[in-house]
Order: C-alpha cells, then structure tokens, then sequence
C-alpha cells in the first residue's frame, strides 16, 4: 500500500478496506470536535460504511485524480489529508484535511499539508493549489497560513454544515511561490 514519509513521526498512507474500523472510531471519538467543521460527520455511523468510501478513495488513486491519505502520527492515524481532484486542463488541484482534536497543536497537518504541496507540484505538475477553511476555524485556516499561502477572499454561506451556512476563506499557493521557500 502506499505510504507517503513526510517526517520521522509523520507519514501518509492510502487507506485500505481494514483500516475501516480505526478510522470510523477515529472520527467517533472526535464527533463532536469534528462536526463543528465537516459536513459529512453525522452520516457516518458505522465502520461499514467506509467500505464503498475506501473503494472510491482508492479508485481516485488509481485514475491520478489526487488521493486521500490517512496522516499517520508515530504509526497512528491521527486524521486524514488529501487531494479532493485534479484539474489537469488548467492545473489545478485543492488539499482538504481533518485531525482528531487530541493530535492538535503538534505540528502535524502542517507538515503533512507541506508534503502534499511538494507531491501536487512535483507529481502532478499543478500550478495552483487551493485550500478553503471555515471563516472561524482559526486552528484549519493558520495550516496555509504558516505555509505563506495568499488569502483570496472570503465565500460568503460557502457551505452548509447541518442548520446553517458558513462563510469559507480562500487560499491559494502557486508553483513558482512554493519553489521559492
């Protein structure tokens, strides 16, 4: 299987049908904290659903439209990152990721959002990576941030998350921005 080393106790790895169990109590254990962000949190009840879920995960790698990889944090999954497709006519790809609220404040998705950066550019040869955060997620929105993104602007009611609209910042890195740090 796939397994992306980012750091000594951070790696990237595509999650396979057993993983199903430890992801769905990954995301069980850190419900409440997560759902505050991600809109998809109250639909997933059971281990059993992640099975189609992995399948289109792995498809996804298949076919080179980006991945979604669990971040591993000293051989734990900690959370999950990845590419949500690519745009290979004009481009372009956007990162999306999620961290369990007990692996916060390490460094971690930092990290590996710097990994997926260098393998957007590098491997798909993109030329614009995009990543949009909850206006008020400060903990989401300070990963592209630290890594010098360029903030765009602000989609107003971007997106629904159970009862209401939220506001979404864009942010954008291009190639040559990247390959100066």
């Amino acid at each position: 299987m796939f397994v992306h080393h980012v750091t000594d106790d951070i790696s990237l790895k595509l999650m396979s049908q057993k993983d199903a169990g430890e992801l769905f109590a990954l995301v069980d254990q850190s419900r409440e904290h997560l759902r505050e962000w991600l809109p998809w949190v109250d639909s997933i009840k059971s281990a059993d659903q992640y099975g189609p879920i992995i399948t289109a995960w792995l498809r996804q790698f298949a076919e080179e439209d980006g991945f979604q990889a669990g971040v591993l944090y000293k051989g734990e999954l900690a959370g999950m990152a990845g590419f949500h497709s690519v745009n290979y006519v004009n481009k372009q790809t956007s990162i999306g990721y999620w961290l369990a609220e007990a692996y916060e404040g390490k460094g971690i998705m930092t990290a590996a959002v710097s990994s997926l950066l260098d393998y957007a550019f590098d491997e798909y040869n993109v030329h614009r990576v995009e990543i949009r955060c909850g206006a008020d997620n400060r903990k989401s929105f300070a990963i592209p941030e630290r890594l010098g993104f360029h903030k765009e602007g602000v989609i107003r009611d971007g997106e629904f998350l159970y009862d209401h609209y939220h506001d979404l910042i864009v942010y954008s890195k291009l190639k040559e921005e990247w390959k100066k740090h």
